[in-house]
């Protein structure tokens, strides 16, 4: 595991956030610095020079494995997004300053450089445990018996589905019925991904059907998340097929996904969570706003990048408030985590995790108590209430272990890459490609752990998987 490991190199990783640092007087230079530095990461660890990239895959065959897609969502999201708030606190608006003599407020200023310091920290310690525990090729423990891969992904994608609605009429383990309803959708992308350069039209046709199914409630469900990801896998699962199509159709689909959601998302919300339209007539609705180019629609567009994309706006307001007003809470959160792992049809009376976690939103001012609001701090704001820089390092340190180290466990359980990190890894786990509040990531991620146990232990009986020699 460590023999090609230098420590000098990982040590580089961490310049960034010195060298802001060393600016603090500067905010403008320092976040700068700093929000370059996570670029400056993504490069010098995906291009294999902190370590060198695992050879038992070409790279376009193994983008699901968690130093390349789980960095690119969850870091990305962390550490890039910031830069729409940062123009907007400078006086800009659609990229244009609206206002030449607006001045920006220093203490905004300031702040939002401190916050991109942790997002930095953040990064550069969430890959430090990525890099330090991958280890390919995994000694497998099981291996696929001989058959086709493209219908059993397909059989995957079909039989999952009837299992997430079971779930969902089970009291108390409905948690069950979102992770094989993902596993369902990524069985399902895989699925379509082999079919196609395999010209198997039978599968296509099934396999795309579902992949349709999933995208049109992605659309009806008013979160901008599902959407976009249904395009970046499947391009992700094309990706080693037909490089150069999918470089030239799904890269500038992803740049008109994100020019159209936010006032789409926006309408949308407007109109049907407050009941006043049905879910398909809300759709319409909010395509037709969202490809107008009015001003309120480009207005909507900048808003949703500035202060819905990022999360440093929330951030900033937990830096300002802990520990200056509340103390950091350390193990507490660590105790309601261990809570949540109870199942609540073992535990009718167990305390409502949304509440525990909206604790900390209330103590920081964020939102008041009784309204609508959802405010739970992002994993890099939990890991600075735990117990500030130090918190963020190891936490994230931590994270990155633990995110490499369940995809090597699903690769030696299912025999390589294909079934171990794009289906289980990438379907049990996808939590953790964008991180949540503690008390949630502790919950999912065990669960789904002791899913991922039975599910090899199932195919193992039934002769799916045999004992690898």
């Amino acid at each position: 595991m460590f023999n090609q490991i230098r420590p000098e190199r990982f040590f580089v990783l961490f310049l960034p956030w010195v060298f802001s640092w060393l600016f603090d007087a500067l905010p403008q230079t320092s976040y700068l610095i700093a929000w370059l530095g996570s670029f400056f990461i993504f490069l010098i660890t995906i291009s294999g020079w902190v370590k060198p990239i695992p050879n038992d895959r070409s790279l376009g065959e193994q983008l699901m494995r968690p130093l390349f897609l789980t960095q690119l969502i969850f870091a990305g999201y962390m550490c890039c997004t910031t830069l729409f708030y940062y123009l907007d606190s400078l006086g800009y608006e659609n990229f244009h300053q609206f206002n030449h003599l607006f001045k920006p407020d220093p203490k905004k200023l300031l702040m939002i450089a401190q916050c991109q310091h942790y997002y930095c920290l953040g990064h550069a310690a969430f890959v430090s445990g990525t890099l330090l525990f991958m280890n390919y090729p995994v000694q497998k423990k099981y291996q696929l018996q001989n058959l086709n891969l493209a219908d059993f992904l397909l059989y995957v994608a079909i039989i999952t589905v009837p299992v997430s609605i079971l779930f969902t009429v089970v009291p108390g383990l409905n948690q069950f019925s979102g992770q094989f309803s993902t596993l369902s959708f990524i069985a399902g992308t895989l699925a379509l991904a082999f079919a196609i350069p395999m010209h198997k039209t039978q599968n296509i046709i099934i396999a795309g059907t579902l992949f349709g199914f999933n995208f049109y409630k992605s659309v009806l469900s008013g979160y901008k998340e599902p959407i976009i990801l249904s395009f970046l896998v499947l391009a992700i699962f094309l990706f080693p097929f037909y490089k150069r199509t999918v470089v030239l159709v799904f890269v500038p689909l992803l740049f008109l996904v994100f020019a159209v959601l936010p006032t789409y998302n926006q309408v949308f919300r407007q109109n049907a969570w407050s009941g006043d339209l049905s879910a398909e007539d809300a759709s319409k609705v909010a395509f037709d706003a969202a490809l107008s180019s009015s001003p309120e629609a480009e207005e909507g567009n900048w808003k949703f990048l500035v202060f819905r994309l990022s999360e440093v706006d929330m951030f900033i307001k937990y830096v300002q408030s802990t520990p200056k007003y509340t103390d950091f809470y350390g193990m507490k959160m660590v105790e309601q985590s261990l809570q949540s792992l109870i199942p609540r049809v073992l535990w009718p009376g167990k305390p409502n995790t949304e509440d525990l976690v909206m604790e900390r939103a209330f103590n920081a001012g964020i939102a008041a108590r009784g309204m609508n609001v959802s405010a739970k701090p992002a994993l890099i704001a939990d890991a600075y209430l735990f117990k500030g820089g130090i918190g963020i390092f190891l936490i994230l340190f931590l994270y990155g272990a633990v995110n490499q180290l369940i995809a090597l466990k699903a690769e030696s359980l299912f025999g390589g890459y294909v079934l171990g990190t794009a289906l289980i890894y990438s379907g049990l786990f996808q939590i953790m490609w964008r991180g949540l509040s503690f008390e949630f990531l502790f919950n999912s991620v065990f669960w789904s752990y002791i899913s991922m146990l039975l599910i090899a232990k199932l195919l193992y009986a039934i002769r799916i998987l045999k004992t690898a020699g």
